[in-house]
């Protein structure tokens, strides 16, 4: 979830808005990858949750990392809820979920060099206090009532309105894990073409890192039950948006999409104000009933298209949202896969011509066979096992032609961090059908082994 946004004057009218997201598109020598990554975290004698306060806890792991590795501590309300270092965040999502949200890199091997580095400091902290951490897409047994909700106003505001809109975004906040990446572009058009190419290639995505079949001590159906959960949360605000394909789409429609979506709240001096369901079309009117007489700044703004939570997201960068968390090989993977498709423009014409010719039928049957049968999934003529074969081929002819090379020079590109998507489509097996296999075998149905045989 994101931090408040902040550095934005009073909006006077309506292009502000278009222009906001406008001033994202950066020349290509400047585009950056930033990559978030969420986990569980739980006591490794009980294998139950932890909670924000206690001997064992979120609170306490914020410190370890605050004092032993000199992040700088955030707080709200009197309540340390997050920590900053050198351009990343370690923040809090609703149930306690550890996430990084990373600085902006230029390669994948920065990438996985702070996702190493942050993996160790959370281990440092965390072995000292019979702490362990997994990354999952889903909570494999544990309950709502087990899982504390954490100490921050927006969390509060959403948990109260999850359960007006939809069946599952409570579930969604406490017991959910995701990986994602922020990419840039250079112009509208340059936005439009990757918008479309990640809506459209979410479901591979979720089909390649699905890794939550299991639910409340479960197995519960789905390779991706994670993805299952955001089928069910709040269609004002979810979803594949199928207007992102329609003639003269750009970033005014887009601006025209958030501001339809309702609001959750205006932040103010460090507070968190109550505008549940509300319009930010009245807000720029003046005619929000929670701060009457009142318009809106830029940092309102960005903080409302904070709240839309569709597969891949606009603000001043993209954010491709449909992958499970994982085991470290794919938190890697995941910006490799696609950084290999949106930056390097042969590759993206490659994908756009893949899909170009699906209809909104056809992309949204494809969401729903991923969460449900992984690399499995079929949809109308549509294999997905060999729709990932192809898109990761294109992906990877996408880092050849960037040529980033890492270890000093010794690695020549970045190719080697898709190894683990690549394994999957020879063996036709994700996390998932790996987790199967495992309770189906040698675990015996004991699902409490995923514990110390998958945590970081």
């Amino acid at each position: 979830m994101s931090i408040p946004q902040s550095g934005g004057g009073p909006i006077e009218h309506f292009d502000q808005l278009t222009q906001y997201l406008a001033d994202g598109c950066k020349p290509k020598e400047d585009w950056r990858i930033g990559t978030e990554h969420e986990k569980f975290g739980y006591c490794t004698d009980t294998n139950l949750p932890l909670p924000y306060e206690g001997e064992r806890s979120i609170r306490v792991m914020l410190e370890g990392l605050r004092d032993r590795h000199n992040w700088t501590p955030v707080e709200e309300g009197g309540k340390l809820i997050g920590l900053e270092k050198d351009g990343a965040n370690v923040s809090l999502e609703p149930g306690g979920q550890l996430e990084l949200s990373g600085a902006p890199v230029e390669t994948i091997h920065e990438t996985c060099d702070e996702v190493n580095t942050h993996l160790r400091e959370v281990k440092d902290v965390a072995d000292e206090i019979g702490v362990g951490f997994i990354g999952l897409g889903a909570a494999p047994e544990w309950t709502h009532d087990q899982m504390d909700l954490m100490p921050k106003g927006r969390y509060k505001l959403m948990n109260e309105y999850m359960t007006k809109v939809g069946t599952m975004g409570r579930v969604m906040m406490r017991r959910t894990c995701t990986v994602q990446v922020n990419l840039d572009f250079g112009s509208e058009a340059d936005m439009v073409q990757k918008m479309r190419v990640a809506i459209a290639l979410q479901p591979v995505a979720t089909a390649l890192f699905a890794n939550s079949p299991f639910f409340e001590g479960k197995v519960n159906g789905h390779k991706s039950w994670r993805s299952r959960v955001w089928r069910d949360l709040d269609p004002a605000r979810t979803g594949m948006v199928p207007f992102v394909f329609d003639e003269g789409f750009g970033f005014e429609r887009w601006v025209n999409y958030a501001l339809d979506v309702p609001m959750y709240f205006v932040y103010r001096d460090g507070k968190y104000i109550d505008a549940l369901g509300l319009s930010f079309r009245d807000f720029m009117a003046g005619k929000l009933s929670a701060l009457p007489g009142e318009t809106p700044t830029l940092s309102d703004w960005a903080d409302h298209l904070t709240t839309a939570f569709p597969e891949a997201r606009a603000k001043r960068y993209i954010e491709m949202r449909g992958a499970d968390g994982g085991p470290w090989r794919r938190l890697c993977a995941l910006p490799a896969f696609w950084v290999g498709l949106m930056y390097d423009q042969t590759s993206l014409d490659g994908a756009w011509d893949l899909v170009k010719g699906w209809d909104a039928e056809t992309r949204d049957s494809l969401r729903v066979a991923a969460s449900v049968d992984g690399l499995q999934a079929k949809v109308g003529g549509i294999n997905m096992h060999d729709l990932a074969r192809e898109v990761v081929a294109i992906s990877e002819a996408g880092l050849k032609a960037r040529a980033r090379s890492g270890a000093g020079g010794l690695v020549p590109d970045e190719t080697h961090f898709l190894n683990a998507l690549k394994e999957s489509i020879e063996t036709g097996k994700t996390p998932a059908d790996e987790l199967l296999d495992c309770y189906n075998g040698e675990w015996k149905g004991d699902l409490s082994r995923i514990y110390s045989e998958f945590s970081y």
